[in-house]
């Protein structure tokens, strides 16, 4: 796999320039029936309540939640352990450093989103602000840390505020495939339950 990636960054080292972003107008591509509901942060929970995510506003509603499925073991971002896991109590624990010979043992994952998408109830991660993928990426339960400061309002707005991270990560509610004879399964790919934590 690295000779692959190797030859597909010798190929673009020559290319002086990176293509720019498509042009156009937000009111051409916008689904203005999803920004409907009031503010961003309304607008980003109805939308991310109907692809399936679930919204929450407080630690203690985090801790109610893990504690009653019996999500009592997962990893916390660093930089988010003082703030939010310190505040977690029900016998739930959590460490900083994700152990991928035990991603098996975390059943939640709690990590810093970049922002999110009101449009579409979308949480967008990258290497800059998530410390860790797999801990986003791998337990059955993920809860990102929204600030509602970051809620923008449509794709294109996001889009256009990306900036240069090479890894960036869309997450519409929580994993889905229906490839197998159209059957619907979620958390195939990736987390069962996807929750904002809005701050």
């Amino acid at each position: 796999m690295s000779t692959v990636l190797d030859n597909v960054r010798s190929a673009l080292a020559a290319r002086k320039e990176k293509a720019p972003y498509p042009a156009w107008e937000d009111a051409e591509v916008v689904s203005t029936p999803k920004l409907a509901q009031g503010s961003l942060v309304d607008c980003f929970s109805a939308n991310m309540k109907a692809v399936s995510g679930l919204v929450m506003h407080s630690v203690a509603e985090v801790e109610q939640f893990l504690a009653q499925g019996h999500h009592l073991h997962g990893y916390c971002a660093p930089e988010l352990a003082e703030v939010i896991g310190t505040k977690l109590g029900a016998g739930i624990t959590f460490s900083t450093d994700f152990d991928e010979a035990c991603y098996d043992d975390y059943t939640f994952g709690i990590t810093r989103a970049t922002a999110a998408i009101a449009e579409s109830g979308t949480i967008v991660l990258n290497d800059r602000d998530t410390s860790c993928r797999l801990g986003a990426l791998t337990p059955w339960v993920h809860i990102a840390v929204v600030e509602a400061a970051t809620i923008h309002r449509t794709l294109g707005a996001a889009i256009a505020a990306l900036g240069d991270d090479p890894n960036t990560i869309w997450v519409t509610g929580p994993s889905k495939t229906a490839d197998v004879e159209g059957i619907l399964i979620q958390g195939v790919h990736g987390p069962g339950i996807q929750i904002a934590l809005i701050v």
